[in-house]
Parts: structure tokens; C-alpha cells; sequence
């Protein structure tokens, strides 16, 4: 897998295969990217977070374009390592990065105060996790308002309701079906 742009653009990524691992392909990252870029983001005021990280080929896109921050949760030990492999391999400083190797629920039972302009989820598919997680990321207050928060799960995955928090609520912006593969993008907005 390479990436697209940036100062890395072009550089090989190492990933990880198995249940539940699936990189996201070329076609689908460009066009993630464009839908973000397309939305105004300003990648060097822009801190990210990559859930369900795999081979951390979003939030490493999102450095290599000049983000300053990008945190990794990955509760796969290998995945997680391969990871800060591919992160040192490219050169990127370590206050650049940050790989934590948690399950999403236990990393969000004590979150950092840390807060994200840019969320990513792509949880593993078949476990209806998209839910729960966009959920506990809500209640958490790890996303910042006016946030963006962009998920990739399978195409028959209907676009979700998140819990009332009482005061974010998320706009959908885009759903796009690639083959298997469906792209939710939202807003966070705070209620008044």
C-alpha cells in the first residue's frame, strides 16, 4: 500500500493481514481524501485520531499532509507494532505520533485530554461495532466541535442514530458506496 500525497507521498506501507483486516485500497483513500480536502480541512491545524487502526495507513496519510498530531488505537499488539514500524521507517518525529495498543472502549474509559479535529473508525467488519463507537467518542468529548468524523465498514452498514448526548449531534455529510466498502462522513455540532 503507498501514500497518496505529502511528504511521505509515494513511500510503501507495511500492513497486516487477517480476520478482520482489510487495508483500505488506493481508489478509496484518494477519494476520502478529496471528500475531505473538498470540505476546507487545513491538514496543518488538524489533529487526528485512527480507530480501529490496522496498518494506520489514514492517520499516516493525514501526517505525511502535514498534520501535526495523529494518535493510533489498535488493540492488536502485531498490528499496533507494525504501526510504529512503518512510522519510524518514514522518518516521522515521535511528538508527531502517538500508538496506543487498547481495545476502543477501554482507551475511551479514561480518555486522554487530548481532542480531535479529525476522527477515522473502521471497525472490523460483521461486529456492529460503528454504533457503540461513534457513540462512547461522543460522550467522551475526545472530538472537538465541528469535528469530522469518517467511517469505512461494509455496504450494507445504514447510516446510524448516535445516542443522545444532550449536546453533539453529528451531521451526515456523505455516504458513498465503493464495491463493499461504504463511506459515512459527519460533522459534530453542539447544540445551543
Amino acid at each position: 500500500m503507498r501514500i497518496i500525497s505529502g511528504r511521505f507521498g509515494g513511500r510503501v506501507l507495511r500492513t497486516t493481514s487477517g480476520p478482520g483486516y482489510r487495508p483500505a485500497t488506493g481508489r478509496v483513500r484518494e477519494s476520502l481524501f478529496s471528500m475531505l480536502e473538498a470540505r476546507g480541512i487545513c491538514w496543518s491545524e488538524t489533529r487526528v485520531i485512527d480507530i480501529f487502526a490496522g496498518s494506520g495507513s489514514l492517520g499516516i496519510e493525514c501526517l505525511s499532509r502535514g498534520a501535526p498530531q495523529a494518535w493510533f488505537v489498535e488493540k492488536s499488539p502485531r498490528a499496533a507494532g507494525l504501526i510504529r514500524r512503518n512510522l519510524q521507517e518514514l522518518g516521522a518525529r515521535s511528538s508527531e505520533y502517538e500508538v496506543v495498543t487498547r481495545d476502543l472502549f477501554t482507551f475511551l474509559a479514561s480518555p486522554p485530554s487530548v481532542r480531535f479535529q479529525l476522527a477515522f473508525l473502521d471497525p472490523p467488519y460483521g461486529r456492529n461495532l460503528l454504533k457503540p463507537a461513534v457513540d462512547r467518542l461522543l460522550e467522551t468529548g475526545l472530538v472537538n466541535d465541528d469535528a469530522l468524523i469518517c467511517a469505512e465498514v461494509e455496504k450494507s452498514v445504514e447510516p446510524i442514530i448516535p445516542k443522545e448526548t444532550g449536546t453533539v449531534q453529528l451531521e451526515l455529510l456523505r455516504d458513498k458506496i465503493y464495491g463493499q466498502t461504504r463511506i459515512y462522513l459527519w460533522k459534530t455540532t453542539r447544540n445551543a
